[in-house]
């Protein structure tokens, strides 16, 4: 077991919370906060304990000097004021005589926000290669490490593994929901478990259904990765999306699982993905030559719904269509609907299918939504997430 924040004496220390601020933005303007929102109960807890709280956060993917506009949190900083009452500071800086100036001013109780991690990514990829120097320099700034930010907890970062190398650490509130939601899942799921996997590729999702197959009652699968499955057993799908690389590996388990695999049997097609499209929704059979499958059907909806609604433990990782536009959004739409009556424990493993769940209204009806897309997958994959493994023991 991993320490956590509540294993520290927290008052007059310098203490550095890596936390997950990575939103969507759109112009500088702030699109959705939820993860900003799931930070704030450790924040909070340093804040009341007597902390000079120091947070750590990336927001994008910056290679180059260009990449940095648009991405400063800046905007983060101002949200943050907007949702709790102690003071926030923010520095336009990464590191230097600014950075130290400014916490060695830090009074307990007030909360400092150092600039995007990842611009230290801009000479030698700093940040994401765990750059050394970069993580004992962080590491200097504070006297106890908290890593919340599940949403990177399967890269070996500088602003995570770099600072727990060399500071006291623990996990905050956040991380320790995630891994308490997802643990029932891998290792004693109550029973029927359902597991319903979309998205584009099958090989993003080989290891989640090699590791729970076993466990699960039925894995339903839906999205893109539905066609390579179908096409696996020998339905022509027009021209849907094909993971070729994993052919094999479908063909394989739906030999040794073939009463645990459930495919569509219908699909809703179009000749392009737009919203002008009119749909055409037909039997599996039926894809015509230069479709391509941008949903599942109706039928399929029903289908999948005999066994979700039997369910009591159900894990959703990828959504079944092309929920963006409207017109290829109703098998989404409609597994949820019946998510919504069920009685289950009900994970969403991040990413898409939170995206989508909340899109559509549906987020209060599910147990639990993950903030960690790629970290949710790689912990299902039975993983050790370095993120996590960094941290001190108890």
């Amino acid at each position: 077991m991993k320490k956590s924040i509540r294993d520290f004496e927290l008052k007059g220390k310098k203490v550095i919370i890596r936390v997950d601020f990575n939103v969507p933005m759109e112009n500088g303007i702030i699109t959705d906060d939820n993860r900003i929102r799931e930070s704030l109960e450790t924040i909070e807890y340093a804040v009341d304990h007597g902390a000079k709280v120091i947070l750590l956060s990336h927001l994008g993917r910056i290679k180059t000097e260009e990449d940095k506009k648009g991405h400063s949190l800046k905007p983060i900083a101002d949200r943050l004021q907007g949702l709790i009452t102690s003071k926030v500071i923010f520095v336009p800086e990464t590191r230097g005589a600014l950075v130290e100036e400014k916490i060695n001013e830090l009074k307990s109780g007030e909360i400092l926000l150092l600039e995007n991690t990842r611009f230290e990514d801009v000479v030698d990829l700093k940040e994401s290669n765990d750059d050394t120097e970069l993580g004992v320099y962080w590491a200097s700034l504070g006297e106890i490490f908290i890593n919340d930010a599940f949403g990177t907890a399967h890269r070996t970062h500088a602003s995570n593994v770099g600072i727990a190398r060399n500071l006291p650490s623990g996990i905050g509130f956040l991380i320790e929901k995630e891994l308490k939601a997802f643990e029932p899942l891998l290792e004693n799921p109550e029973h029927p478990f359902t597991i319903i996997l979309g998205g584009a590729k099958v090989k993003d999702k080989i290891g989640v259904i090699s590791n729970l197959v076993e466990k699960a009652d039925q894995i339903l699968i839906g999205g893109g990765m539905a066609y390579t499955f179908l096409k696996a057993t020998g339905i022509e799908v027009g021209s849907s999306l094909v993971d070729d690389s994993s052919l094999d590996f479908c063909k394989k388990i739906l030999e040794e699982y073939d009463q645990k695999i459930i495919l569509p049997i219908d699909s809703v097609n179009a000749d392009e993905i737009s919203s002008n499209t009119i749909p055409n929704e037909c039997f599996i059979s039926d894809i015509k030559q230069g479709e391509m499958g941008l949903d599942i059907g109706h039928n399929t909806v029903k289908l999948f719904g005999q066994y979700l609604r039997d369910s009591k433990t159900i894990l959703w990782n990828g959504p079944v269509g092309v929920f963006e536009y409207d017109n290829f959004s109703s098998g989404t739409e409609g597994i949820c609907q019946i998510l919504n009556d069920v009685d289950a424990n009900i994970i969403i493993g991040g990413g898409d299918t939170v995206a989508a769940v909340k899109k559509l209204g549906y987020e209060k009806a599910m147990s639990f939504l993950s903030t960690g897309g790629g970290a949710a997958l790689e912990l299902l994959e039975g993983k050790t997430l370095p993120g996590i493994a960094a941290i001190d023991d108890l």
